[in-house]
């Protein structure tokens, strides 16, 4: 792994991807924060060496630099997931590539299913805590002591204090901005009746694809990180409806200038 991540931080600083403070990655239908950057270099993700391919509709696969609100970023414009595929190291091997280029800080979004029944499609959920049932760890392999501690706390996963700025930029919008527990699954396919009752009965607020291995290599590299999810379905085990992805893709992109104004607000303060 050392040396892919060489060869691909050598290409993406000979295309000009230096010095970036923030890193940013895109969910499902969440795109349009990039029409909000200053672009300055972008770069397919099938052009950098060892990288993945998004493989999912609504995931572009680009990877940008540019300028938001003042400060350097780079942004994944669609992420990896344990169903396409590939493998949990993988998935997240990106994350690894943004701390390489000197991001101080991630900011994640993504599109997941409200368990919480108080919750409703199109709100957002500010993750506060996660479980993993994604079946791995993606710090689970002979060399990662190469990369930092073996055994990395877990207490405090989300950075406190960017959680608490994004809960004041929310409430300076006029944003409803729920905080609770991510549980992230394997997929593709959706969940059981019974699947949902037991995922609300462990204590999850929302379920996704995504997010909890890029966290779990974010605290390995000591990179503080905050996610939020924009919820996009209803998951009521009683009264449960096949589920329309298009209507999911739409549902997040009704809901993403929400997400940009919260992640605007972020790199800003």
């Amino acid at each position: 792994m050392k040396n892919n991540i060489q060869e691909s931080l050598a290409f993406l600083q000979s295309k000009g991807f230096t010095q970036p403070e923030f890193g940013i990655v895109l969910g499902t239908g969440l795109g349009q924060l990039v029409q909000h950057i200053q672009i300055e270099k972008e770069v397919n993700y099938s052009d950098i060496p060892h990288f993945p391919v998004s493989t999912v509709e609504s995931h572009s696969g680009k990877l940008i630099l540019g300028t938001l609100e003042g400060k350097k970023v780079v942004v994944m414009q669609g992420r990896f997931h344990l169903y396409e595929g590939y493998s949990i190291q993988e998935i997240t091997f990106p994350i690894r590539i943004l701390k390489a280029l000197g991001i101080q800080k991630l900011l994640i979004s993504n599109a997941a299913g409200a368990i919480n029944l108080d919750y409703k499609k199109g709100d957002m959920m500010l993750i506060d805590d996660h479980i993993n049932l994604q079946g791995g760890s993606p710090l689970a392999f002979k060399t990662v002591s190469d990369f930092g501690d073996r055994f990395v706390d877990m207490s405090a996963p989300y950075d406190a204090e960017m959680n608490k700025k994004a809960i004041a930029v929310a409430k300076e919008n006029g944003i409803k901005l729920h905080k609770g527990v991510y549980v992230g699954v394997v997929g593709p396919q959706l969940e059981t009746r019974a699947e949902y009752r037991y995922l609300r009965n462990i204590g999850a607020d929302a379920v996704g694809m995504s997010t909890v291995p890029e966290v779990i290599v974010a605290n390995h590299l000591r990179l503080p990180v905050i996610a939020v999810s924009v919820l996009t379905d209803e998951c009521d085990p009683d009264n449960l409806k096949p589920v329309d992805i298009a209507e999911i893709i739409a549902i997040a992109g009704q809901a993403e200038p929400k997400m940009v104004t919260l992640f605007k607000g972020l790199v800003r303060n």
